[in-house]
C-alpha cells in the first residue's frame, strides 16, 4: 500500500484592487468580487514497482491559459520542488469571462489588435495599451503586467503546494448526468447559421449540433479513505454570468460552496470543461432575456416572448440554478458510491502535435482590407461601440491570418493522454466543438474518458466544417487558427494515443 499518492491544493486568484475582465467585445472593470475566483491542483503519483509515472492537473477560473504563462509557471517552479515532474503539469481554464485580462508576452505581431492600431489610427484604437498598461491608473486597476505575474505566482504556488501534500490515497469514478450545456449556433434555411441566433424566426431550422448532459465524476478519498475532492468534467464553459462587471467564478463557484456546505470546507472541487466550443449554458429555444440590459446587439431579441423555463442564464441567478443541478447530482452519485479503489495502472504521454493552419483566401483578405478603410473613412468617432468593435475584430482577424500564413503552415499544440486504471484523460488547447469531444469518447477504449479543452495553451475555436458552412463568430476563419482538417487529425491522434494505452 501507499504506492498511490494524491495531493490538494487551492489557492485564491482574487485580486485586492479593480481588474480588466477577459471576454467579451468591450471594456469592463470589476466592479466587486461577487464570488471568489481560484485555482485548485491536483497532484496524482503512481509510484509503485512497475509503474511510476505522475499528473500535476490544475484548473483556473480564467478565460484562457495563453502558453508563456505556462512557461512562467515552470520557471517558477523549476528546481525548487523537490521530485516535481514539469512536463506532466497540465494548467486549463473554465472559461469564465469575469476574471482576470492578464498580459500575454508571447503576443504576435500579426494580431488582432495590432492590425487595428495600424489600419485605424485615426481612431486611435489602442486596445493593447489600454489593456497592458492600465489607463485608469495602477492604484485603481491592476496592469495586464501585474496580473500576468500574480496568476503565475498562484497557480504555482497551487501546483507545488499539490505536489508537496501527497498522501496515500483511492479513488472512485462515477457517471452523473445534468442538464448543463445546450448548442448555442443556430442554423437557418439559407444555410447560414449565427451564434446566440434568434430561433423565433420562421426561416429557423434547427440548432446546429447537440449537447451532452452526462458528468465524468472522479471522487477521491485520503489515507483514512475519507472524501478528499471532487473532479468534474462538464461540457459547458462556466460561461452564465459573462457580460457582468463583476468577479465571478461563474457557476463553479456556487457548486463549490454548495459541495462543501454537504462534504466540509476542505473538500477540493477540480472543474473541467469537457469539449464544448459551441455550447453554452443557454436554451436557445425557450429563450429568456436577461433580467438588466446587456450592451450585445446578438442577444437582443425583437419578438421576445416570455417563456416558463430556466430562470435568465445572463444573471446571478442562473449561476446557482446550474450549480444546484451539478452539485446535487455529484452529492446524490457519492451516496450511491459502494467501493473505492487503489490505483494499479497509471501511465502520462505528453506529446505535439502540428495541425495545419486554415487558410484565408485573397478574396477574403482583400475584402477585409477595404471594409477596415472604409470604416475609417465613414467614421471619425473617437471610440468603438459594441457591434462596431466585434465586426473590425473580425477583419482585423482575417488580415492577420492572411499575414500570417505567408510564411506559416503549421502550427505545433500541446496534448496530453493519461490512463488512470480503467479512465482515460486528454488534453486539447481548443475551444474545441462538441462533435470532436463525442467521438473521442465513442471511440475510446476505455471505460470511461475525460476530455479537457482549453487546456496546456490558447488556440481560440476550432470548428466542424459544418459550422465552418455556417459561418459566424467561431467559425469564422478569424475565431481560430485551426480548422476542420486539423480537428479530424486531432481526433485520430487523440483516439489512437489513448487506445494504444490499452
Amino acid at each position: 500500500m501507499g504506492n498511490f499518492k494524491i495531493g490538494w491544493a487551492e489557492e485564491s486568484i482574487t485580486p485586492d484592487k479593480k481588474i480588466k475582465l477577459a471576454g467579451q467585445f468591450f471594456e469592463r472593470i470589476s466592479e466587486y468580487a461577487e464570488t471568489p475566483v481560484t485555482v485548485t491542483a491536483m497532484a496524482v503519483e503512481s509510484c509503485g514497482e512497475n509503474v511510476k509515472d505522475a499528473m500535476l492537473i490544475c484548473s483556473c477560473d480564467l478565460c484562457f491559459i495563453e502558453t508563456d504563462l505556462i512557461t512562467k509557471v515552470k520557471e517558477l517552479l523549476e528546481g525548487k520542488v523537490i521530485g516535481l515532474p514539469l512536463d506532466k503539469i497540465i494548467i486549463s481554464a473554465t472559461h469564465t469571462h469575469t476574471s482576470h485580462l492578464y498580459q500575454s508576452r508571447g503576443i504576435d505581431s500579426l494580431s488582432n489588435t495590432s492590425v487595428l492600431k495600424r489600419y485605424l489610427p485615426e481612431l486611435k484604437y489602442d486596445e493593447e495599451e489600454k489593456i497592458y498598461n492600465g489607463t485608469y491608473g495602477s492604484d485603481e486597476v491592476m496592469t495586464g503586467e501585474e496580473a500576468f505575474l500574480y496568476l503565475a505566482a498562484q497557480i504555482a504556488n497551487s501546483i507545488a503546494n499539490a505536489w508537496n501534500s501527497r498522501n496515500e490515497s483511492y479513488y472512485s469514478n462515477q457517471f452523473g448526468r445534468a442538464p448543463i450545456g445546450m448548442c448555442r449556433r443556430v442554423c437557418y434555411d439559407d444555410g447560414s447559421a449565427k451564434m446566440w441566433g434568434d430561433t423565433n424566426s420562421i426561416n429557423f431550422t434547427e440548432l446546429e449540433g447537440g449537447n451532452d448532459s452526462g458528468i465524468e465524476l472522479l471522487y477521491t478519498f485520503n489515507e483514512t479513505k475519507k472524501l478528499s475532492g471532487v473532479v468534474i468534467n462538464i461540457a459547458c464553459p462556466s460561461q452564465v454570468v459573462e457580460h457582468r462587471s463583476f468577479i465571478s467564478s461563474d457557476y463553479w463557484g456556487k457548486v463549490k460552496i454548495l459541495l462543501r456546505e454537504k462534504f466540509g470546507n476542505e473538500l477540493y472541487v477540480l472543474g473541467l470543461c469537457s469539449p464544448a466550443g459551441d455550447q453554452c449554458p443557454r436554451d436557445m429555444i425557450r429563450w429568456q432575456n436577461p433580467e438588466t440590459p446587456i450592451d450585445d446587439p446578438n442577444i437582443k431579441r425583437e419578438n421576445y416572448i416570455e417563456r416558463n423555463a430556466d430562470p435568465s442564464m445572463f444573471d446571478i441567478k442562473g449561476s446557482w440554478k446550474v450549480g444546484k443541478r451539478i452539485a446535487d447530482e455529484i452529492i446524490d452519485v457519492y451516496d450511491e458510491i459502494s467501493e473505492i479503489k487503489d490505483c494499479l495502472i497509471f501511465k502520462h504521454k505528453c506529446l505535439r502535435l502540428d495541425l495545419p493552419i486554415r487558410k484565408v483566401t485573397e478574396e477574403d483578405y482583400n475584402n477585409s482590407i477595404t471594409a477596415l478603410e472604409n470604416y475609417v473613412r465613414n467614421n471619425k468617432k473617437e471610440e468603438f461601440n459594441f457591434e462596431d468593435n466585434a465586426k473590425m475584430h473580425e477583419y482585423a482577424g482575417i488580415v492577420a491570418r492572411y499575414e500570417l500564413q505567408q510564411s506559416k503552415e503549421i502550427q505545433s499544440i500541446e496534448i496530453h493522454v493519461v490512463r488512470w486504471d480503467d479512465i482515460a484523460i486528454a488534453t486539447n488547447p481548443f475551444e474545441l466543438f462538441l462533435d470532436y469531444g463525442n467521438r473521442m469518447r465513442a471511440r475510446s477504449k476505455a471505460r470511461q474518458t475525460f476530455l479537457i479543452q482549453l487546456a496546456c495553451g490558447s488556440e481560440m475555436y476550432l470548428p466542424t466544417e459544418k459550422a465552418e458552412r455556417g459561418s459566424h463568430y467561431s467559425a469564422y476563419v478569424s475565431s481560430g487558427i485551426i480548422g476542420h482538417e486539423g480537428g479530424e487529425l486531432l481526433t485520430e491522434a487523440t483516439v489512437e494515443t489513448i487506445n494504444n494505452f490499452w
